[in-house]
Parts: C-alpha cells; structure tokens; sequence
C-alpha cells in the first residue's frame, strides 16, 4: 500500500495539490492520480481520505489523504504546530486504511516533514492485543522514497517510546506487577552498553528509610520495587544528569479509602508516570542523547488489606518528614515524597517528575494538556516549547504559598496528605505537598492524570492508554542535551 498527501487548495479552483512524493507518483502514472482526484468532487479536506485501485503494480492501494492548508505551522492560540499535527494525523488515517485492507507493508509520504509522518504511522497502527486470539494485521510503515530517512528513523524512535509507554499503561496489573515492570524495562535497555539498571528490593528500600513509600506497598501481597536506570550519554559520566522520576503504581484500589468499581479497572494504568519516563530513557538510548539521564520509579500496588495504611495514620517520609495519611488514596505523593527525597543524591541538572495524580487535574484540564507546576521558569520554558513541536502539550499550573498552607496546617503530623479544604484545587495542593519534599533549584512536576488514556480526543492514537506525554519528555531531554553542547 502507498499513503500519499494532499493538500486543500489555497484558491478556489479546487485543483489538488500534491506533495512532492504525490507529484512523483502523479507522473509515474502518467498523471491519473490528478484526474481520478478531480473526479471525485471537491477536494479533501484535512484528516479525510480517498482510496483508488490498480494504479500501479507495486502498490495495488493507493490512499491520499488531506493534510490541511501547506502554510500552517505554529499556531499560537493552540500552542501546537498545526503542521505536525496535521501530517501526523492524515498519516494514522491512511495508514490505518491500508491495515483494514490486511495489506502487511505500506510506504508513506514524507509529507515534508518525515519525522511527523513517521509518528503518525508508528502511533496510529498500535494497538494493545496481546492478549486477543484475533489479532488485526500487522503492517510494517516504511518511508516512500529516501530523501529523509535520517528524520524518518528519528520519528519511528519517538513514536515507538510511546507505544512501549501504551504497552506498559495498557497491560493487566496481573501481567504488570511491579517487577514484571522492571523486568520489561531492563529487557528494553539490555542492549545499550551505557546504561546501568538497578532493581532495587523491599530490604534496599527500607535501608533507605522510604518510610512513606512503604506504607503504601504494605497493604498489597506484590512486593515493592525501587527501579533505578543510569544513562549515560553524556561526554563526561560525571557531568549533572537529568533526572527523572515517575509514579509507579501498578494498580490502585485507593487502598481503605476504596475508590469506585465503577472504571477501577483503568487503575491499571496509574503507573503512566513510570511508564512514560522510563520509555522516554529508552528512546533517549536508542537516539543516542549526549546527555546524562538518571530514571527513577518507587513501584508498587495501592490495596486494602489488613496491613494496609488506615486514614488518620502517620508516616515518615525519607528525609524524616512525618505525613499524615488522611486518604489513602493520595497514594501517589507518598511514594514521590521518599522518591524526589532520593532524587537529590544526583546533584541533578533538574529533576522532573511524571504522576498520574490527581482527578483534579482532568477536571481542571482534560486531556487537552499536562499540567506542570515548577520552580523554575528555565525548566518551563524547555518543557513548553519541546510540546510545541510534539503536539502533545503542556499548560503551566501555579505553585503558590496559598496552597502550601493548606497542606501544612496538619493537627498530627508536619505534612497531611490531601489539602484542608479536601476537594477546592486539588492538584495544587498535591503539587503543593511534593514541593515540601525538594529542595533543587530546578524541578517540575507533571501531572498527566488527565492525559493518561485516549477516547477519541488525539485522532492518531487509537482508543485506550494513551502514554503522554513520553514524546515531550525525550524533546525537552533532546533540547537540553543541545544546551549542554551549545
């Protein structure tokens, strides 16, 4: 199969206009492809297909599809570059017809921006069915022509991070239990020379005093793990690293503060902030990032039993904190407390954390965005302008003293768990208590709750976990190694 793209007309005489690939093929057949468009009524407009037949012997299918106007790039009340989204999202299309057809190989127009087409193709095919009899076709993308190929395999790399993110965010907890996570991860890193994968056991993690991570890995028979992965890319191995930590609970019931049954099942997914960083130090080895890159991710199942967390409980956090657990369910922050504490062994270049934590924030913003809050504005701006260019995008969510005191002010312990007005800002508040845990000048926290999965709202990822936002953590780590070499 072939995916060729097309433009909508800037003037109104409705001729198509095609990519240089299209123009090519046009030619090869002797100009059919423009006359077969023509005839078809009015020309496409973006996201929408046509498929013809038996135009050439090598590609008995042949689908174009409409990429939007040729002159859009950055737009700025989208935050986004409407470009990139729109190749990305015409290529998913196109290639996801191909696929219908059973057809195992399609070729894809670079579109003028090969990388984009690359995640469009590679994103738009996966879909998690491991676990099905009946599985759809799998079709192999390949670029169309050569002239590109260098962007072309950068794209497939990204798109492929977030797809083991999906994969990882997807799977049963019975098939992803905390070190069947780790194990999957240092099966991906195993070929990479520079990297150094640490599965860190319950006894490790006590000797560490992760007095509040403990307490959320008690209540389940799985037992914790601590994963900790060293990149090392950069020239010099003792050069700053970027560290990233992730959220890693593999399954969250709310423990005794029980969430609904209704949609607990998706709690499968609540370790996506594991997920998205490790895949993101994945791709990051496979581009060969000239960057030190530190993961870590505190892994464990949020459940109720008769050792679990009781509300009203009191913990210490790793650098002797004391936390009031006044919902159990407000997991997550305690095993990012002890996690960011361990953080600071680094003497980072920044620490970024990544947590599916709170339902605020999907209320707050959908899944139109991930929610940052962070100390520094440098870290902002990476972070902004590296999902201009993903298409999967940040929004910047305040750090203000307001919410501080509502985590402080704790009758029992010198940080509670949930803010003193329960539900009013609740992501702030929970940005608010990770903030008590650091002390580095350069750290944000991400809250990709309400980007965790994907109903129809990103056109080029199918139904089901979404793995946001890996592709804008490898940018900004991409653009930050750039910095260093600049």
């Amino acid at each position: 199969g072939l995916v060729l793209g097309v433009y909508s007309g800037e003037k109104d005489d409705g001729a198509a206009q095609l990519t240089s690939a299209g123009d090519a093929f046009d030619r090869l057949v002797s100009g059919k492809l423009r006359a077969l468009l023509s005839l078809c009524g009015p020309p496409l407009k973006k996201g929408k297909t046509r498929m013809f037949h038996g135009l050439h012997q090598d590609f008995p299918s042949v689908v174009v599809v409409g990429l939007g106007k040729k002159t859009a790039g950055i737009n700025e009340q989208e935050n986004w570059n409407e470009g990139k989204e729109n190749i990305r999202t015409a290529v998913a299309v196109g290639c996801r017809q191909i696929q219908d057809l059973e057809i195992p190989c399609v070729e894809v127009d670079p579109c003028g921006d090969a990388q984009a087409a690359a995640e469009g193709a590679v994103l738009g095919l996966h879909e998690y069915n491991e676990l099905k009899q009946k599985k759809k076709p799998v079709v192999t993308p390949q670029l169309h022509g050569s002239a590109e190929s260098e962007a072309w395999q950068k794209g497939v790399f990204y798109a492929e991070g977030q797809n083991l993110a999906r994969y990882l965010m997807e799977a049963p907890a019975n098939y992803i239990t905390p070190i069947k996570f780790a194990e999957h991860i240092e099966q991906k890193l195993r070929s990479f020379s520079n990297v150094k994968v640490h599965i860190r056991s319950e006894s490790w993690i006590t000797t560490q005093e992760m007095g509040a991570f403990l307490s959320v890995a008690k209540g389940s028979a799985e037992p914790p793990i601590f994963l900790e992965i060293h990149y090392l890319g950069g020239a010099n191995t003792d050069d700053s690293p970027l560290v990233f930590v992730g959220k890693g609970v593999t399954f969250d019931s709310g423990g005794i503060s029980l969430k609904p049954s209704s949609g607990m099942d998706a709690m499968r997914a609540d370790m996506g902030g594991a997920a998205t960083v490790c895949s993101a130090i994945v791709t990051a080895a496979a581009l060969n990032l000239p960057l030190n890159i530190i993961g870590l991710a505190p892994l464990c199942e949020n459940m109720p039993s008769g050792k679990a967390n009781k509300p009203g409980d009191v913990v210490r956090a790793k650098n002797g904190k004391t936390i009031q657990v006044d919902n159990t369910d407000a997991e997550g922050r305690l095993l990012l407390a002890d996690a960011l504490c361990y953080a600071h062994n680094f003497n980072a270049r920044a620490i970024v954390n990544a947590a599916t934590l709170t339902g605020a924030m999907d209320v707050a913003l959908g899944s139109a965005a991930t929610g940052v809050f962070t100390n520094s504005s440098w870290l902002w701006t990476h972070l902004y302008e590296a999902s201009i260019l993903t298409g999967d995008r940040v929004w910047r969510m305040p750090l203000f003293e307001h919410y501080t005191k509502q985590v402080t002010d704790c009758p029992l312990a010198d940080v509670s768990n949930i803010g003193k007005y329960s539900r009013a800002g609740g992501a702030c508040t929970a940005a608010a208590f990770l903030k008590e845990f650091v002390t580095a000048s350069h750290w944000a926290h991400l809250d990709i709750a309400g980007v965790m999965s994907n109903k129809d709202e990103v056109p080029y990822l199918r139904k089901g976990m979404a793995g946001r936002p890996t592709r804008t953590l490898v940018e900004f780590a991409a653009r930050l190694s750039q910095d260093s070499h600049n």
